[in-house]
């Protein structure tokens, strides 16, 4: 099976503190451009994402797959997981990192106990493309836990 390319453009105007910039989702348009500033990256959003946010998003619907793949694949389909990822990006004496990934799960998988629950989200998070694309130089944490 060939490889499957997804592309996306920035375009930034400017020096980094006072410039800005916009990202496209080219491969499937299903966004308007969305606008980036290094305020929106280290202070607060006001409106605008950062490579950060996009990188959560990407990790949590990646994680998401995974763990309804390895659900289903162990005899329990969810009928609802609801991930939520949180990146921290701050100033390490490397330069400017993302060093945490933070992911927190929620989940209603009929027949299945908290447990085994929490033992499946730990392998999603090591058998995600995102979570590997991470690995080494993120630090990724999993907080699951079933609902109701």
């Amino acid at each position: 099976m060939a490889g499957t390319q997804r592309t996306a453009t920035a375009r930034w105007s400017g020096d980094l503190m006072k410039g800005s910039g916009a990202v496209h989702l080219d491969s499937s348009g299903v966004a308007p451009e969305l606008p980036v500033t290094w305020a929106s990256r280290t202070e607060s959003p006001g409106g605008k994402t950062s490579p950060e946010e996009l990188i959560a998003a990407a990790h949590a619907a990646c994680f998401s797959m995974a763990l309804s793949h390895g659900l289903a694949g162990g005899g329990h389909p969810a009928e609802r997981l609801t991930t939520q990822a949180t990146s921290t990006f701050e100033r390490t004496d490397a330069g400017f990192r993302i060093t945490k990934m933070h992911l927190r799960v929620r989940g209603s998988v009929p027949g299945m106990s908290g447990a085994d629950f929490v033992a499946a989200a730990r392998a999603a998070k090591d058998g995600c493309p995102v979570s590997n694309a991470l690995k080494g130089n993120v630090e990724i944490d999993v907080d699951a836990a079933l609902e109701g």
